[in-house]
Formats: structure tokens, sequence, C-alpha cells
């Protein structure tokens, strides 16, 4: 996302709305998608939630935090753990007090949370004109829509049509409530060069940011799954052993 004016920019299209006459119109519903995590045997797909930690990490780390996760739950990702040391020492986190009572500055380690952009909520506002961007680790659980509503928002940014006049500062979404969304659209056609290779269509890094926060907001999901499956399993073949046990029993009762 465009730096300090726009810092806050996905906090204000979650929490302004137009004060135009279309300010009271609700947002149409976004259109479903079809993620690979839906339905009762989804799991997500790691080549799009590594690409979608790379749209968060080079455009939407600047802006929010993910205060849920730590360096070492994106081996759930796919990378490795000398991968996820790499990626974790990029970044200088502050630790100490050390034997002077003094804190001090060290590469992140797998151990450590993955810091936000800012060291505090009073200064997240400071940099956006008193707005506070809001950690996204659970944004597609918080939203009406999840997933297809986080993709429809960074998606729908159109021309205003000719009888809507935007307030100062406010852009025209499609798929925000009352259409006027203080945010400028925060993703651009080649944006975030993808490391595979992937072409980075604005639609891509929407979909792929989306599949990472889904994930995020609910890493258990694929465990939760496989133990559905299991329990569903256990039902289906206990369900037949009591069946034939019955069978058994009144087979000896003279009809």
């Amino acid at each position: 996302m465009p730096r300090p004016f726009l810092a806050g920019a996905f906090a204000a299209s979650l929490a302004l709305l137009g004060g135009s006459a279309h300010a009271a119109e609700g947002a149409p519903h976004p259109p479903a998608q079809r993620w690979s995590f839906d339905g009762v045997f989804g799991t997500y797909d790691r080549a799009a939630l590594q690409r979608g930690f790379q749209v968060y990490k080079e455009v939407c780390s600047t802006c929010h935090a993910v205060k849920h996760l730590f360096f070492r739950d994106l081996t759930q990702l796919g990378y490795t753990e000398d991968q996820v040391k790499g990626i974790a020492a990029q970044v200088q986190v502050t630790d100490g007090p050390d034997d002077t009572g003094q804190m001090f500055q060290r590469p992140g380690r797998s151990s450590d949370p993955i810091p936000g952009p800012f060291p505090n909520d009073q200064a997240a506002r400071a940099a956006n004109n008193g707005a506070l961007p809001p950690d996204v680790s659970l944004i597609t659980k918080a939203r009406e829509g999840g997933a297809d509503y986080v993709y429809a928002l960074l998606t729908g940014y159109k021309d205003p049509p000719p009888d809507v006049k935007l307030n100062p500062n406010m852009y025209y979404n499609a798929f925000f409530p009352g259409h006027q969304i203080a945010m400028p659209p925060p993703l651009n056609p080649d944006q975030v060069k993808y490391a595979d290779g992937t072409p980075g269509t604005v639609q891509q890094m929407a979909f792929d940011v989306t599949n990472f926060l889904s994930w995020a907001a609910e890493p258990t999901l694929e465990e939760r799954h496989r133990m559905g499956f299991k329990v569903i399993l256990f039902l289906l073949v206990t369900t037949g052993v009591f069946y034939a046990a019955k069978r058994k029993i009144w087979s000896r009762i003279g009809h």
C-alpha cells in the first residue's frame, strides 16, 4: 500500500462512510469466489498462500499488523525452517533489557511474533490522521462475506457513476457500504513481482492475499477438516457394527 498518507487506508476503508446521498445505500453482496479451503474437504493452496504472504509483506505490512501470527507459523505455508529463519532475520525487533538495563535491536527469530508497522496504537493514529489501521489477522472472520468480501473490496474500485459526487479524498468502491471509501486502490498491476513468475494482476494479488488472510484467521482449518472426516468415518463404522450386532441378536428370536 502507498506510504504515510495511505498507511491507514485499509482502516479507513472499514470505518468510514461517504456523506453523499448514496452513503445510506448498502453495497451489493460480494460475488462468490471459488476458494480451495471451502467445503468439508477444503485445503489451503500453498502456492497461493506464499504469494499472498508476499503481497502482505510488500504491500499491506506498511499499514497493518498480523498480531496473532509468529514467524514460526509460516512453516504452515510450505516454507522450510531455514527459509522462515531467513524471513525473520530480515526484520529488526526490540529485545531486552540487556545487562545495562537498556532495550536493544536484534534480527528477528522464528519464535518472535511478526511485528507490526507501528510501535503502538498512539503512533499508528498519529501517522494516519487519527485513524487506527486494524489488525488483519482475523479480517476474513470479522467482515460479513468473509473472503469474498475482502476480495471484492480489493478489486471493487471503479470510476463513479455520473450521478455520484465523491467527497474530498474519497474513492468509489462498488462493494463498500455507501460506495465512498477513504482508501485509495491499494493494488496496482505488477506492483508485486512474484517469486514464482505468476503475473501480478490486481485480481491475482487480491486473490492471493485473501487466501493468506483466510489462513491467518483460521490456520487450523485443515486439521479441523481432517478430524471431522475421521469422526464421520468412525460414526459410519460404529453404525455398521451396531447394525450388524442388532441383526445377529434379533436373528435368534423367532417371529
